[in-house]
C-alpha cells in the first residue's frame, strides 16, 4: 500500500526507544526523507541515528533533551517549525494508587504528559497552519478509557490527552490539519516490565512473576512497538486523510473487556 509520505518530513519525541524508535523505522521504511528525533538520552539518539541512515539513508537530525521543561518544548518547536507530521511520544507517568503519590510526583508525570504534548502540538500547529497541511498524531494510551485506581496518574493523563486530541481535531480540518491519537495497551518496552513488574509484586508479591500476568491478555501478549509504530504511521499517511478528532484503541481487546491489566 502506497502511503503517501515520500520526501515528507516528521518530529517524533520520545524517539531512542520503544515506540517511538519503532516509529523512527516505520517512517523511514515508507519514504519520509527527514526525521526529526528527540529524546532525553542522547547516546540512544546518537545510535537511533545511525542505524536509520545506514539502513535507509535518511536524513536525521536528534534534539536530546527533556521535554518535561517547558523552554526546551519551545525550542523543539522553534527547531522543527517546518515538519510535515509531529508524532507526540515522549512520557513516563509514575505508578501508583493516588495515596500513594505526592503532588511532584503529580506534577512530574502530568508536565511530560499532558503539557509537553499541548504546548508542542499548539506551537507546531501554528506553523501548519500557516501552510494549510499537517498531521499531529498523539500517543495517549488506553488507560484513558480503560480507568486504573493502581495508575491514576497515568490514566487521569490519558484521558485528557484523549479529550484534548478529540477537542482539537473536531475543528483542526478547517486549517488542513489532521489530529488523531492512539491509545496501545500493554507494549513490550522496556517501560511495560517496570510496570508489569509493579503490577506483580501488588498481586503476587514477587515482581519476578510478571510475565504470569500475560495469561490474563485477552490476545496472551503484549503488542510490539512496530506494531503500534505502524498504526501510527498509517494514520499520519495521507490513506487516513479523512481520520481527525479520532482515538484508535491498540490493545488486543482489553480495553474492550474492561479489564485493567
Amino acid at each position: 500500500m502506497e502511503l503517501g509520505l515520500n520526501g515528507k518530513s516528521a518530529l517524533v519525541t520520545g524517539a531512542s526507544k520503544g515506540i517511538g524508535l519503532a516509529t523512527a523505522h516505520s517512517f523511514a521504511r515508507e519514504g519520509v526523507a527527514t526525521l526529526h528525533l528527540a529524546a532525553r538520552s542522547a547516546d540512544g539518539l546518537a545510535a537511533a541515528k545511525d542505524a536509520l541512515m545506514s539502513q535507509y539513508g535518511v536524513t536525521v537530525h536528534t534534539y536530546a533533551m527533556d521535554l518535561s521543561v517547558n523552554a526546551n518544548v519551545m525550542e523543539l518547536a522553534r527547531l522543527c517549525s517546518e515538519v510535515d507530521v509531529l508524532v507526540n511520544n515522549a512520557a513516563d507517568s509514575t505508578p501508583g494508587p493516588m495515596d500513594q503519590l505526592s503532588d511532584q510526583a503529580w506534577r512530574d508525570s502530568l508536565d511530560m504528559k499532558i503539557f509537553s504534548y499541548v504546548t508542542l502540538t499548539r506551537e507546531i500547529y501554528a506553523h501548519m497552519k500557516q501552510r494549510g497541511h499537517g498531521v499531529i498524531v498523539n500517543d495517549i494510551g488506553n488507560s484513558g478509557e480503560n480507568w486504573d485506581a493502581n495508575y491514576i496518574v497515568g490514566t487521569t493523563g490519558n484521558a485528557a490527552m484523549m479529550a484534548f486530541t478529540r477537542g482539537v481535531g473536531g475543528r483542526s480540518l478547517d486549517d488542513g490539519i489532521r489530529v488523531v491519537g492512539v491509545n496501545p495497551g500493554p507494549v513490550a518496552t522496556d517501560r511495560m516490565v517496570k510496570l508489569m513488574k509493579r503490577r506483580a509484586l501488588d498481586w503476587y508479591g514477587d515482581e519476578g512473576r510478571w510475565e504470569e500476568l500475560f495469561d490474563k491478555y485477552p490476545a496472551k501478549r503484549p503488542a510490539s512497538p512496530e506494531e503500534v509504530a505502524d498504526l501510527i504511521v498509517y494514520l499520519a499517511s495521507e490513506r487516513a486523510a479523512y481520520i481527525t478528532g479520532t482515538i484508535v484503541t491498540i490493545d488486543g481487546g482489553i480495553a474492550s473487556r474492561r479489564s485493567i491489566i
